[in-house]
């Protein structure tokens, strides 16, 4: 692999790693076992186990983009990925430290609509690029409706 492509590589995973550190607190933990949360909300032990798989799927396919020939597409599109990266990095810190899930379920809409920019222009650039981000878009697709019952349900 040529030195500009583990340098992209090591951007690639550091940042995708970053916005993975970037968690809730323990107070923010404990708030949010007080909250009502709906019925399909999965069991706690399941999110590190699916965001780390997620995340791996994510900084591929972002890599995989990157490695593609310049173009306008690829540049929309690596801009879309690194948009979503930092919305998704902010909703840990509005969801548990500020403890407010309308401020997180406004993020989140903007990272769902960043999110499947990318997917689209991903699928310009490269296709398998794209479906790696898939399963992705699918979860933050369901963290926004949980997200939402918990907004509902705890007025």
């Amino acid at each position: 692999m040529k030195k500009g492509s583990l340098v992209a590589l090591a951007a690639i995973a550091g940042s995708t790693a970053l916005a993975a550190a970037i968690g809730g607190t323990r107070k923010g933990q404990r708030w949010y076992a007080r909250l009502k949360k709906p019925g399909l909300t999965p069991p706690g032990v399941l999110f590190p186990i699916v965001w780390t798989a997620l995340y791996t799927l994510q900084a591929v396919s972002a890599f995989r983009v990157w490695r593609a020939p310049k173009s306008p597409e690829r540049t929309r599109a690596l801009a879309l990925w690194g948009t979503q990266l930092a919305l998704n990095g902010a909703w840990s810190p509005l969801f548990f430290r500020a403890q407010s899930p309308r401020l997180a379920f406004a993020d989140i809409l903007a990272l769902d609509g960043a999110l499947a920019g990318y997917v689209h222009g991903a699928s310009k650039v490269d296709r398998t690029a794209a479906w790696l981000a898939s399963p992705y878009l699918a979860w933050v697709g369901f963290a926004t409706y949980l997200n939402e019952e918990i907004v509902r349900l705890n007025p």
